[in-house]
């Protein structure tokens, strides 16, 4: 199969949205950890909408959980790729995924951090 490259502006990009969409629902529905962090945003959306937070606190919040998602969705593709390329353990691949995971890491401490100062006064 080879790839055609599509050289117009609107049709290219509706193509690009397409492969977005199509990556995003391959990631909620077969990544675990991605299943997870997604339903996690969910209950974040609505404990917004129970608490009534301001629109700064909803763009934090959003911020935070859009941060997760695509670290978390960068993570998952580095995964894939050294699986591939090295499907036995190695040191060094499993060297790259730990520092992808931390990465992760730090995304989700941020989001428990945003959470905190955004609901603790809430909820206390």
């Amino acid at each position: 199969m080879e790839f055609k490259k599509d050289n117009t502006f609107f049709t290219g990009r509706l193509k690009s949205v397409n492969y977005a969409i199509k990556g995003a629902i391959k990631l909620i529905t077969t990544e675990h950890s991605v299943m997870v962090q997604f339903s996690l945003g969910i209950i974040m959306v609505l404990a917004g909408i129970f608490f009534q937070i301001t629109a700064t606190e909803w763009l934090f919040q959003t911020l935070a959980i859009g941060l997760v998602m695509s670290v978390e969705g960068l993570n998952t593709a580095i995964e894939k790729i050294a699986d591939f390329i090295h499907p036995d353990y190695h040191e060094r691949i499993g060297f790259i995924k730990d520092i992808a995971a931390g990465a992760v890491f730090f995304a989700a401490i941020t989001a428990i951090i945003i959470g905190l100062i955004i609901y603790m006064p809430k909820i206390v």
